[in-house]
């Protein structure tokens, strides 16, 4: 599979800028993000590459008074999979409940939750804080014997760990074929049956029994114009999750769901990445 490599440039460059372009350039295809000097650098597959959407998000970039430049070079054709997990992918310990690593891994903690993925630059490596906080609120979350929802899942963490912590089943879904093909590797080496993965957006949840627990790691926009969909599959008491905004944004979030009649139980945030629990 052929790639582009989008060389950033940020001034200022600071966290939060390549932490907001990462999160909109994710939303155009971008499927890996890696820091270096004075900026980021990020994948995505040629074929999903258009510069008239990255020239929009950079004309409409929200942080006031940043300047982002970028030079686009096709790298050499390798085994992405291989480079990311040499170069990029460490093993993940949450507290001492959960581990996340890959096959290439040997020295890693034992953990009560151990999973296993390939990540092939799909998103969702349980790096990036929303997937992180998402994996606290599972951790301390009753799943036992409850359907669970996972949008947007990329390589399925979150499914996987709902599976391991009991519930029964599990459905994922992404609207990226290399997400859903890569999902499907990661259950298979983590040996989990009761996890189905399909391929599209929201509106495949029409018609659906409802969902006992919802987990929505996207982004602000998504949520908003999706939620309705998701309550439509909810029943009273049923939980969701969601992550993938700031902390900024929680009130538009909240807003939004109570609106459909949710209501807010809390929030987690770190690095002003933020997830909040709503229950009908």
């Amino acid at each position: 599979m052929k790639y582009f490599e989008v060389t950033f440039t940020a001034r200022p460059c600071t966290e939060t800028v390549t932490d907001v372009l990462a999160a909109l350039i994710a939303d155009i295809g971008f499927e890996s993000f890696v820091a270096c000097e004075g900026g980021m650098q990020a994948y995505i597959q040629q074929a999903q590459f258009s510069e008239d959407a990255l020239r929009e998000v950079l004309e409409t970039f929200p942080l006031p008074d940043t300047n982002i430049t970028y030079t686009v070079t096709e790298p050499e054709d390798k085994d992405w999979n291989e480079e990311w997990e040499k170069n990029f992918f460490q093993p993940i310990v949450i507290g001492d409940r959960c581990v996340i690593h890959s096959t290439f891994h040997t020295d890693y903690p034992k953990a009560e939750y151990d999973i296993v993925i390939n990540p092939q630059m799909a998103f969702g490596t349980g790096h990036h804080e929303t997937t992180g906080s998402i994996i606290a609120e599972l951790l301390d979350a009753d799943l036992r014997g409850k359907s669970v929802l996972d949008m947007g899942c990329g390589t399925s963490i979150l499914a996987i760990l709902a599976s391991m912590r009991g519930a029964d089943p599990v459905t994922a879904i992404d609207i990226d074929d290399w997400c859903v093909n890569n999902s499907r590797d990661n259950i298979a080496l983590n040996r989990i049956a009761n996890i189905t993965v399909e391929l599209g957006d929201a509106s495949l949840l029409k018609g659906r029994k409802p969902f006992d627990v919802i987990i929505a790691n996207i982004n602000r926009n998504i949520l908003l114009a999706d939620l309705p969909a998701y309550v439509a599959c909810m029943h009273e008491g049923s939980e969701i999750y969601m992550s993938g905004f700031y902390v900024d944004d929680i009130p538009a979030i909240r807003e939004r769901g109570e609106s459909l009649g949710l209501t807010f139980v809390h929030h987690r945030e770190k690095n002003r990445w933020a997830a909040v629990k709503l229950v009908k």
